[in-house]
């Protein structure tokens, strides 16, 4: 068993984090081949870091050719960077401070893929010298099953379904809070408790929880303070009383219907109130304080865009707010200390060109910040700055091979839909002089009920820039972010307005010379690989071709299933919110019955690659199989994949780095030349 075999690495390994006094690299001259495709599809050398409370050490989670994912912890008095955990059959995964001297973490398995997982992410402590490292959680049911929850050492563990919480806590203790799940289907939980750790003894309590509580808020103080549940599709909000201990209902409202009088726990605030995001203000939901004793929300939004939803979070220390970390077009801050505002505009006049978040320690004891910089043509790059001497240190990339120079700049463009509603969508072309009449693809994100992207560097879109197509991403109704009206005026629209909106993308690009109206291809994964299906449909010459991957070929195969395969799309979701958003099963049968590719793929004659992950739970590989079978007899230009150990998505480099390889010989046969 892997519990049984997971061990430290020898002390052979040499740190590869090592700190050099230097600003963000400078975009190189273009090379005049194309940059390689594993520059895009390769995992990140640098995923994740962290200042520790007291910024005295910063930990990162670093990758290198070959090994394991490794968690660093660098000295910052003297830049010596030290691995203190690396197994040899596992790579780290999350990871947190527990305090000034001790990290929590958990592990996955990045060599595997969905349908080989045999293990669950498991929890450990460590010092952040590398001591007394300390499993917490069991990695297997079947261990703890077999073993009554003791490891060989007879330590007690907690079950595999234990997880991070995700929240940093007071990082004052030894202890943080945990969750632990109670499955109601496949990945789906019935209800979440929270449980106090011990990450030195591994001893916990469980914390009381109102009925069905799925998550979980801390307090200002880290202490848990509300409790969000859901059942039979309302979302009930709970806070708990500091001083008794009980518990007491805010707020309940539908999950899936936000109306009037929702809002979404955002963060606690120093004085202990609570910051919500809620649309009280109008079209755009905004940021605003609610007061705990009366329910009552403050009318004076704290933070309100004019094209945006607030997305984001509050930066404070245990007297005040001292910012605003936000999510517009890209990602931004707003300082009220002026401490902070005046670093934020020295770091920005040094990297004029990127996006910098600013994150410092929540006790800051020296004078660093941490600072991740991106743009849409720099993958992120993690730095430190120095408040005391104002210089800038280059920690690592996250993708050391890409060249900013080869890359294609990104655009937020809005255009008119047919029935005059604003679509917002992202442009981005090749590198190079300003060119017109250009292949196209057009990327359809999934969800689809999410938002689809922000300006920055995206290896999806950059690839095939790099490939010399031009790469509209459009932000169609029923995507969040951009107001009520927009995200209403895509319920009940699969295949109709919002597939009105795709096509209308397309012709706004030839309108405005960027893109060839006979060499345009459509593309996209889950909704985006069923909107690239009725696209072929409903404009077959507008889009020449279509890539289709784990895509959803019929809206009724996502409420009935098939006998072959368990999918995870919770019942709640089935019952409240889709027969509302997507469309009720009986209903709304006829309007299914026209908008389900499946039913009319006989229809389809463009080129078509289609590909689905065997081990997709989401939507189940038998959508794409159906659908291959209905096709394929009438059209010769369709190509099959499947990646027998993928999920929803590819995990696996290998299997990238393979797909889109597929993509571009695909792309290059249709559209890729005149």
């Amino acid at each position: 068993m892997l519990l049984r075999r997971l061990t430290l690495a020898g002390a052979s390994f040499i740190a590869a984090a090592c700190l050099t006094p230097a600003q963000a690299a400078n975009a190189t001259a273009p090379s005049a081949l194309r940059p390689p495709i594993e520059a895009f599809f390769e995992n990140a050398r640098y995923s994740a870091a962290l200042l520790s409370p007291d910024a005295r050490f910063l930990a990162v989670k670093l990758g290198t050719p070959n090994r394991r994912d490794t968690l660093v912890v660098i000295d910052l008095a003297t830049m010596h960077a030290k691995p203190v955990a690396y197994f040899q059959d596992a790579d780290i995964g999350n990871f947190d401070w527990v305090n000034d001297q001790r990290l929590v973490f958990d592990t996955r398995d990045k060599r595997i893929g969905q349908g080989d997982w045999e293990y669950a992410p498991g929890m450990f402590a460590v010092n952040r010298d590398g001591s007394d490292l300390l499993q917490l959680v069991s990695r297997s049911a079947i261990d703890d099953w077999n073993s009554g929850g003791k490891s060989k050492l007879e330590k007690i563990l907690l079950p595999y379904h234990t997880y991070l919480l995700g929240q940093s806590g007071a990082q004052d203790s030894d202890e943080i809070y945990v969750q632990s799940w109670s499955f109601d289907g496949p990945t789906h939980a019935k209800y979440v408790d929270l449980l106090r750790l011990n990450t030195v003894t591994g001893k916990s309590r469980i914390i009381p929880r109102p009925t069905y509580a799925r998550q979980w808020l801390l307090d200002q103080k880290g202490e848990p303070r509300l409790a969000i549940g859901m059942e039979k599709g309302n979302e009930t909000v709970n806070y708990r009383d500091p001083a008794t201990g009980k518990w007491r209902q805010l707020a309940n409202y539908s999950a899936y219907l936000p109306g009037e009088g929702s809002y979404a726990p955002v963060a606690f605030a120093p004085n202990g109130g609570l910051f919500v995001s809620t649309r009280m203000a109008g079209d755009k939901a905004a940021l605003h304080t609610l007061n705990l004793e009366t329910g009552k929300i403050d009318p004076q939004a704290l933070v309100v865009m004019k094209d945006f939803d607030f997305s984001g979070h509050p930066v404070t220390d245990k007297d005040k707010v001292l910012g605003i970390h936000f999510l517009a077009d890209a990602a931004s801050s707003i300082w009220f200390d002026p401490k902070m505002k005046a670093i934020q505009a020295d770091v920005d006049a040094k990297l004029p060109t990127t996006v910098n978040k600013l994150d410092i320690g929540a006790r800051a004891a020296t004078p660093w910040v941490l600072v991740r910089a991106h743009s849409d043509v720099q993958p992120t790059v993690f730095l430190l700055y120095n408040t005391a001497d104002k210089t800038l240190s280059k920690v690592g990339d996250s993708h050391p091979a890409i060249v900013p120079a080869q890359m294609g700049r990104q655009q937020f463009v809005h255009y008119k839909a047919r029935d005059g509603l604003a679509i917002p969508a992202w442009l981005t072309l090749p590198a190079g002089p300003v060119r017109k009449d250009l292949p196209m693809v057009v990327l359809v994100h999934g969800g689809p009920y999410v938002r689809g992207g922000e300006w920055g560097w995206d290896p999806e879109a950059q690839f095939l820039a790099s490939r010399g197509y031009a790469v509209l991403e459009p932000e169609f109704r029923g995507s969040t972010g951009f107001g009520w009206e927009h995200f209403h005026a895509g319920w009940k629209q699969w295949g109709l307005k919002m597939q009105d909106d795709i096509a209308d993308g397309a012709r706004w690009a030839i309108g405005q010379g960027v893109a060839n109206p006979k060499r345009i291809c459509l593309a996209g994964a889950s909704y985006g690989g069923y909107a690239t299906l009725m696209g072929l449909l409903n404009d077959p010459e507008l889009f020449k071709c279509g890539i289709d991957w784990v895509g959803v070929t019929d809206i009724k195969l996502m409420y009935t299933g098939h006998w072959s395969f368990e999918d995870d799309l919770p019942d709640e979701w089935k019952q409240y919110g889709m027969p509302e958003l997507v469309g009720d099963l009986t209903a709304d049968a006829a309007q299914l019955a026209a908008t389900s590719p499946l039913m009319q793929a006989a229809r389809i004659k463009q080129p078509l690659l289609l590909a689905y992950g065997g081990a997709d739970m989401r939507v189940p590989a038998y959508h794409g199989k159906k659908f291959y079978d209905a096709v394929q007899p009438g059209n010769s230009q369709v190509e099959w994949v499947e990646y027998f150990e993928e999920g929803h998505g590819w995990a696996l480099p290998k299997n990238r780095i393979d797909f889109w390889t597929r993509v571009e010989k695909f792309l290059d046969r249709n559209i890729g030349k005149p």
